[in-house]
């Protein structure tokens, strides 16, 4: 069996090509990929070839964690059946070439426990769901404070302000230096850093993988605070010691979402206390893909590009 996906040959080489479909096996579902989503953070970075070492590094491979589409075939210990809707966190279902992280293909074999059924309503948005449980996981759990500084107005800095809320919690303020993304607020305040003078935050999530602000936002936390490292840095993490020491900060490092944290976002948009409405700013067909994928990594009013596969 083949399929279409996105196969990135080497660095900065990608097109759409043909791969070879490993044949379901017990536990697995064959799905038909509706939309997949563009991350700006992990897959910029094996696209510009700056990704450090990582587990199952390596060319050729198939990119994209985010991914929505239907089930065509369930063997019948999963729980799942033929017409499901399911949100798909990537696969490695394609012989040779690498599923880092695989989710960017017409059709693909995943395991049954890796996949979260979704509405089929959602559409486009159901590729969302992996951001937003990211963002959940930086603030869910013991010992974790909500947020009363988020740093970036991108699609995470959106969906940790938008959770803080839905969470009961004050609206956070969100720091963007970019005119054209300051806009799409829900319910919070967007401002120029040089703006904010406030010095006594107690929990400053920066969602920009920046690693160069660390300094700044140490210098704008309460003591005892914390800043939250909610994005993904290449560069070796450094900040100066003498202001760290006088505020006594805290740092903490969020990691990847788990199945829990995407089971909980899914009921929070099935509640209607999360909206994922206005994150995807672009879209293009499969058959587009180094054209979407060149416009995702480098239109500053790119936030979320989609690509389309149905007519693929």
């Amino acid at each position: 069996m083949q399929t279409k996906a996105v196969i990135l040959e080497r660095a900065e080489t990608l097109d759409l090509g043909e791969v070879e479909l490993s044949e379901p096996g017990k536990g697995d579902l064959l799905i038909r990929i509706d939309h997949s989503g563009i991350s700006t953070g992990t897959e910029k970075l094996f696209y510009t070839g700056q990704m450090p070492p990582f587990p199952g590094m390596g060319y050729p491979l198939i990119p994209g964690y985010e991914a929505a589409g239907e089930v065509i075939e369930a063997d019948r210990d999963t729980g799942f059946k033929p017409g499901d809707y399911v949100f798909v966190p990537g696969a490695n279902c394609y012989g040779e070439v690498r599923g880092l992280f695989g989710g960017a293909a017409r059709m693909l074999v995943s395991q049954a426990d890796r996949v979260t059924r979704i509405d089929r309503g959602w559409g486009a948005e159901g590729a969302l769901l992996a951001l937003a449980a990211t963002a959940r996981h930086a603030m869910a759990g013991l010992n974790k404070e909500m947020p009363d500084l988020v740093v970036g107005h991108g699609v995470l800095g959106r969906l940790l302000a938008r959770l803080a809320i839905a969470a009961g919690s004050e609206p956070p303020v969100v720091w963007e230096i970019d005119a054209d993304r300051a806009t799409g607020a829900m319910g919070y305040d967007v401002v120029h850093p040089d703006d904010d003078t406030r010095r006594d935050y107690r929990s400053i999530y920066d969602a920009s993988g920046n690693g160069a602000l660390l300094d700044t936002l140490i210098g704008r936390i309460a003591r005892g605070g914390e800043v939250v490292l909610a994005g993904f840095y290449t560069a070796p993490l450094s900040f100066a010691f003498p202001p760290a020491f006088m505020k006594e900060a805290r740092l903490r490092i969020a990691a990847e979402w788990t199945h829990d944290d995407l089971a909980a976002t899914r009921a929070l948009v099935e509640a209607g206390a999360l909206s994922l409405g206005g994150l995807i700013t672009h879209r293009a067909k499969a058959e587009q893909a180094p054209q979407a994928y060149a416009t995702a990594f480098n239109d500053p009013a790119c936030l979320k590009m989609i690509l389309d596969w149905s007519a693929t």
